[in-house]
């Protein structure tokens, strides 16, 4: 029998202008891997109200190592972007309204994922410095109590003792997307054309897809995974 392993990943920014403690769902990446199979499934959601929210990317070198930490306003209805102002502040009476504006995506984050859950049958749930993902989507409804939850960064932490960030992990394991093939240092999987057009960049399908192949490079090439984890941070020490 094939057994499958769940990727949950998120991204997610305060709204623009308010709270700097609240955050709204931007994306929803849910992939599962059947092992037996190699197969992969991809569900996604999209927040498309008309919010403003505020987005952090990183800027990074060739090894993964970040330069820069920058920020931008997103709207999640129409995608566009423009500069951040960091004084720029909603009234309480604004603040509320933009609230209001995001009540009904807790109900379609909570159907989202339990759908999900209920069509794919897994028992393990892979995230990476999952707290505040797990805690956003509980926050909507979102029930994990039947499944066991695996940090990735916190396991990988716990055997190197260094925090690895994603963007370091992919470079470690030479993470690429060659149209309809996910491809590391050791693997390789076919994505069904569907799958693989909702893979981009900076989305959280694609970290959902680095995730997954990290987890598995880790699981199934050990040795190889730890040899060139290692090389990474000389470099990373070299460089500096």
């Amino acid at each position: 029998m094939n057994r499958n392993i769940a990727f949950l990943e998120l991204k997610y920014g305060n709204i623009y202008g308010g709270y700097p403690n609240f955050y709204a769902i931007s994306e929803i990446a849910f992939l599962v891997f059947e092992i037996g199979s190699k197969k992969l499934f991809l569900e996604s959601w999209i927040n498309n109200a008309p919010v403003d929210i505020v987005n952090v990317y990183s800027e990074v070198n060739e090894l993964g190592h970040t330069l820069s930490r920058n920020k931008e306003v997103f709207n999640l209805n129409t995608g566009q972007t423009r500069p951040f102002d960091e004084n720029f502040k909603l009234s309480e009476d604004k603040l509320f309204f933009e609230f209001n504006k995001l009540k009904n995506a807790k109900l379609h984050i909570r159907n989202f994922l339990e759908k999900n859950f209920h069509k794919y049958e897994f028992d393990d749930l892979v995230v990476f410095d999952g707290r505040r993902d797990l805690f956003l989507c509980e926050r909507c409804g979102a029930d994990f109590s039947g499944w066991n939850v695996i940090d990735l960064q916190k396991e990988l932490n716990k055997t190197t003792e260094y925090l690895f960030s994603l963007n370091k992990l992919s470079v470690i394991i030479n993470y690429r997307l060659d149209k309809s093939h996910l491809k590391s240092n050791n693997l390789e999987y076919w994505l069904h054309p569907i799958a693989a057009r909702q893979i981009v960049p900076k989305s959280a399908a694609w970290d959902a897809a680095r995730l997954m192949m990290i987890y598995n490079e880790w699981n199934n090439h050990h040795a190889d995974f730890l040899i060139k984890a290692q090389l990474l941070l000389n470099k990373i020490q070299t460089s500096k």
